[in-house]
């Protein structure tokens, strides 16, 4: 989730920075500690954002008393897609962690790294991802009906103390340098990006593809399978998305595609205003506009807006909706179809699109220069921990 904000500004920026505990002699090239820590912060950082903002600010605003603007927070509402999207995120974190995306352990992964050195430590991070996942799926379905339910309070919970383990595991690879030599993780890094990042992006990519195809045969005959398939699209791409909130650093986060992608909350009344005039030219931004004017424009695109275009109360929508107006609720009629299929197809091929140019940032060239996966693998990163 990229709520309300979340262009960077920040393009690439190489930089010698060393871990305080891995000098590299007389060079100025970092260490693959680095580039490890960064994919340890990137799980830190979707684990606090799931428990303390896709669940925890929902629950703030009901337990304030604040119910409507509750349900309004919770992302993925329009689908009743909640509680899964939240599971994958922590399935985006064992992912990282394991070296794979089946759950099982690579050879070359931090979890076999960890396991060999400290056991416990090992184990509790295992731990730590199980009981998150499973105390999210716990939630009762939908979320959006159960932000006060007592299971939400215990997810929120786990998901700071599995933030508070990966810490730890990062703490000790920082203090024990025998353990986090160069050739002992980049065997590790080079798993990661070939088994898990180029996996998990390139299947992105084949499923917004997909969602495209979708939403531009729905465009040439509406009907209510046309609709389900369009759905059907929507959570075969949801997936491999959510699964990579683990790693939303490099081209993802510089490019701004993230919150082009998965903008939470949306501009609900600007949505249907566009519908209502059927123009879509601004739907795109450009580099040197305010970063009010880009989020403006990602608040009216990506996963949520094509979500609220094609669910209606957990299920596809249907060609005879009714006749709300309400932008809350707004329905496909008679009167908005032309435009409301237009606005699937532009969504759909923008969703295409930015896939496109984050797989290829990392497969082929980013910015320009070499593929981001060398990048990765060289260390030749930027640590914005570092910058601030």
């Amino acid at each position: 989730m990229a709520a309300m904000l979340l262009f960077s500004s920040l393009g690439f920026v190489a930089c010698n920075k060393e871990s305080d505990d891995q000098k590299a002699g007389d060079d100025d090239s970092q260490s693959a500690l680095v580039c490890v820590e960064q994919i340890i912060d990137g799980c830190m950082d979707i684990t606090n954002e799931v428990g303390n903002a896709k669940i925890g600010d929902p629950y703030d605003l009901y337990r304030s008393g604040q119910t409507e603007k509750a349900l309004y927070a919770v992302e993925s509402w329009y689908s009743w897609h909640s509680i899964d999207d939240y599971s994958n995120n922590i399935l985006s974190i064992r992912n990282a962690y394991y070296g794979t995306r089946n759950g099982k352990v690579a050879a070359n992964s931090l979890a076999t790294l960890i396991a060999g050195n400290n056991a416990t430590l090992d184990q509790q991070v295992r731990t730590a991802i199980d009981v998150a996942y499973d105390a999210i799926q716990a939630i009762p379905a939908p979320f959006r009906n159960n932000i006060g339910a007592p299971e939400v309070s215990e997810a929120m919970q786990v998901c700071n103390d599995l933030e508070e383990v990966l810490s730890n595991l990062k703490g000790y690879l920082q203090r024990n340098p025998s353990v986090s030599t160069d050739a002992l993780l980049q065997p590790i890094l080079t798993t990661y990006v070939n088994d898990v990042v180029l996996p998990t992006y390139s299947d992105l990519l084949r499923a917004n593809t997909a969602l495209y195809q979708a939403a531009q045969a729905f465009q040439k005959n509406p009907s209510d399978n046309a609709f389900k398939a369009v759905c059907e699209a929507w959570f075969e791409a949801r997936e491999p998305w959510e699964t990579s909130e683990a790693f939303l650093f490099g081209p993802v986060d510089a490019l701004g595609l993230d919150p082009n992608m998965d903008s939470w909350p949306l501009d609900q009344e600007a949505i249907v205003n566009i519908l209502n005039s059927g123009k879509f030219d601004n739907l795109t931004w450009n580099d040197g506009d305010s970063d009010d004017d880009v989020e403006a424009v990602q608040s009216v695109r990506g996963f949520h807006t094509m979500e609220f275009l094609i669910f209606k109360d957990g299920q596809a929508r249907s060609i005879n909706g009714g006749s709300s107006t309400d932008f809350a609720s707004l329905d496909y009629t008679s009167d908005n179809a032309a435009s409301w299929g237009n606005y699937m197809v532009q969504v759909g091929y923008l969703l295409q699109k930015d896939a496109q140019q984050l797989y290829d940032s990392w497969t082929k060239s980013y910015e320009g220069g070499k593929a981001y996966k060398d990048i990765f693998l060289s260390h030749e990163i930027s640590n914005d921990e570092d910058e601030e």
